[in-house]
């Protein structure tokens, strides 16, 4: 086996998504970078695959550190496998680092393709995604979830997202982006798997009402076909002006006052100082 980095992938849930190849490929390296070794123990055992050598755990906190040993021993001869606690590594996971130290030293390496929760739900979302936007996890914060998402509207756009705080983030595009269709993707081949489709208000409360809604990681994919021009009239509240400034603009409260003055000359600035401390309040 010529000296490789395999970037091999395993089940995001159901095990029967192991592939033949990342079997084989596991049980023929010298090294396993594992970003948690006990679970990938457990993966190991389950597929009898008696590796040549102990793990090696390889996560984001020790990842720079790790590569010295793994180009030490790839120098040496020796091939390795980079794997996550599932799917792909790389993707919103550790081992980008190790990739790129492994080819800036002119080392080969292999992906061993399998099971890929981006891809999964992407595939069963019947949007078309020729062409989407990956962005991993969406920031905390609602005004950053705002800004985050309105670089890659009108399209399809997938992200990650935590049980806790799916509703908030589903919350926070059906406020801004009232027309988007999405499409929710809830543990993904595991025993709570359900997938939610439809306009994103009707979906945020099919979550609320469902009992295991708390269970398993979201894959979120979202489409909004058209972002519709904000009418500037007496009708459209100060707030709801300022909120589609920053979605636009991308830019932060402060940067959407002085635009909305250009745009409302008739408007006072008092009448905008306070528009802007109830968009504070709601942000």
């Amino acid at each position: 086996m010529t000296p490789t980095l395999y970037v091999v992938a395993t089940p995001i849930g159901n095990l029967e998504d192991m592939t033949p190849r990342a079997v084989r490929v596991l049980g023929e390296v010298d090294i396993i970078a594992a970003e948690d070794t006990r679970h990938s123990r457990g993966l190991l055992s389950h597929f009898n695959i008696k590796p040549k050598a102990p793990l090696v755990s390889c996560h984001k906190f020790n990842e720079q550190r790790r590569g010295e040993l793994f180009l030490s021993a790839l120098g040496e001869g020796k091939s390795i496998a980079l794997i996550s606690d599932a799917g792909t590594p790389c993707i919103s996971d550790p081992g980008h680092r190790l990739v790129r130290m492994v080819r800036d030293a002119g080392f080969p390496v292999a992906a061993v393709c399998g099971a890929s929760a981006v891809v999964a739900a992407l595939s069963v979302s019947g949007f078309d995604v020729s062409r989407y936007t990956f962005v991993g996890f969406l920031p905390r914060g609602q005004g950053d979830i705002a800004r985050c998402l309105s670089h890659t509207f009108p399209g399809v756009v997938v992200f990650y997202e935590s049980p806790k705080r799916v509703e908030v983030a589903l919350g926070v595009i059906g406020e801004v982006y009232p027309q988007a269709q999405v499409c929710v993707c809830n543990d993904i081949s595991k025993k709570f798997e359900r997938v939610y489709y439809g306009g994103v208000g009707d979906v945020a409360q099919e979550l609320a009402n469902n009992p295991h809604a708390a269970k398993g990681e979201y894959v979120c994919v979202v489409e909004v076909a058209e972002v519709p021009t904000l009418p500037q009239d007496s009708e459209i509240s100060l707030e709801a002006q300022l909120v589609d400034i920053m979605v636009k603009h991308g830019g932060t409260l402060k940067d959407a006052v002085p635009i909305l003055r250009d745009l409302r000359d008739d408007l006072r600035k008092k009448e905008i100082y306070d528009a802007m401390l109830r968009v504070k309040e709601l942000l």
